[in-house]
């Protein structure tokens, strides 16, 4: 098991429509292609205006094929172009657990 853990940080004023266009156009889509989400968090201590989310795939290939097959959906081209300049930072890490992390799934 792998845990994709993205970060992104918006400007100042705009969390709630991004997080209300993210929930109605992006979310399906990548429940649909990614599978599993552990978790969506927004930050209110420390940096803020940060959205987190953490994906949870099988392995590296699981992760490649996944991503590959929501980037094929046009509906994923439509949301990234209506999405263009919503951030101003974005850090993506993959995490791989320890022998003894919990298995949430």
């Amino acid at each position: 098991m792998i845990y994709e853990h993205r970060t992104y940080t918006l400007p100042h004023g705009t969390m709630d429509a991004y997080l209300k266009r993210y929930e109605k156009e992006a979310l399906p889509l990548q429940r649909l292609h990614l599978g599993q989400l552990l978790g969506f968090f927004v930050t209110e201590i420390g940096t803020l205006n940060q959205v987190v989310h953490i994906w949870c795939f099988k392995s590296h290939a699981d992760r490649e094929r996944r991503r590959q097959a929501l980037e094929k959906d046009p509906k994923w081209a439509a949301f990234k172009e209506g999405n263009k300049g919503s951030f101003v930072h974005q850090e993506v890490k993959i995490l791989h657990p320890t022998a003894f992390c919990p298995n949430f799934f």
